[in-house]
């Protein structure tokens, strides 16, 4: 038992034995990680000299890098990736990048190496924004941003926001992050306010996405439901990510534009007490994936 575990390490103590994995060359450990994870690529590295060569080999880690890696370094001052290696600008990229004024933030998913962005509540257009007796800028540290929008009262209720970016193919989902109530931290435990939480059961919020070549995506959502909330508010207290739909980006285009919206503009009514965090633009499968996460725990 002990001889066959020195063998899969390579070791065999000065002492004859049969054919080990550190005599399989590199070329062809290259060739079989290329089918893992890059998490699984980085604990196989651990075995032994041939796995540890391949698991850092720019060849390896090109093709786990996005077809568009180049687009997101130039976020980057040139000094901070020029002299990495693959495996070095996998990691770099895999933490968020801030661009536009920091009110926008790009990223790899650091198990398929899928571009995901989001962008801040400061990077999109409010009706109002600017009167405070309607929306005020919330510091927190529940947000990526640090920041949140929170709306006291408005009749007329629109958040816009658009970007254009050099997205991979794929399919991606884009999403609104949003809370009922204002929150704040008493004696280090969080606590929910919700006296200006009011109008979002009488009529629905209308969600939509468009993009640059014409797809085009709408919901609507009750932010809140009368009974529910009578009964001890099951939509409050908590971060909720509000799906608006899908769009396809196809191999022949160089550069993606995505607008949206959420809107409430019935002035038949006034509604308030909401925050607005961000918008999410996630791959399909990353999102699905973290959905399921999420159902486990």
């Amino acid at each position: 038992m002990g001889s066959s575990f020195s063998n899969l390490n390579g070791d065999s103590n000065g002492l004859a034995t049969g054919p080990s994995l550190g005599d399989i060359p590199e070329s062809c450990v290259a060739c079989v990680i290329l089918h893992l994870t890059p998490p699984e690529i980085c604990n196989l590295a651990r075995l032994n000299r041939a796995f540890r060569g391949a698991a850092s080999s720019d060849s390896v880690w090109e093709k786990k890098l996005p077809s568009n890696y180049h687009d997101l370094l130039v976020l980057l001052p040139p000094e901070r990736y020029q002299s990495l290696s693959k495996k070095d600008i996998f990691a770099l990229l895999s933490r968020p990048i801030p661009f536009d004024d920091g009110n926008k933030e790009v990223w790899i998913d650091r198990l398929t190496g899928r571009v995901c962005m989001a962008i801040s509540a400061r990077g999109m257009a409010i009706t109002g924004i600017e009167d405070r007796r309607y929306w005020n800028w919330i510091a927190t540290d529940e947000s990526r941003f640090h920041v949140v929008a929170y709306l006291q009262q408005i009749w007329w209720f629109e958040v816009d926001g658009v970007v254009r970016f050099n997205l991979p193919p794929g399919v991606y989902c884009l999403s609104f992050k949003i809370h009922l109530g204002r929150f704040s931290k008493r004696l280090g435990r969080r606590v929910c306010h919700f006296e200006h939480t009011h109008g979002w059961e009488l009529k629905p919020v209308r969600f939509s996405l468009s993009t640059s070549d014409g797809q085009e995506a709408s919901c609507e959502y009750y932010l809140a439901d009368k009974e529910i909330d009578e009964i001890g508010g099951e939509h409050r207290g908590y971060w909720r990510e509000y799906k608006v739909g899908e769009f396809v980006v196809g191999c022949s285009e160089t550069s993606t534009e995505v607008r949206w919206s959420m809107k409430q503009i019935d002035c038949t009514h006034s509604k308030g007490g909401i925050c607005v965090d961000s918008v999410f633009i996630i791959p399909i499968e990353v999102k699905r994936r973290k959905k399921r996460k999420a159902a486990v725990k």
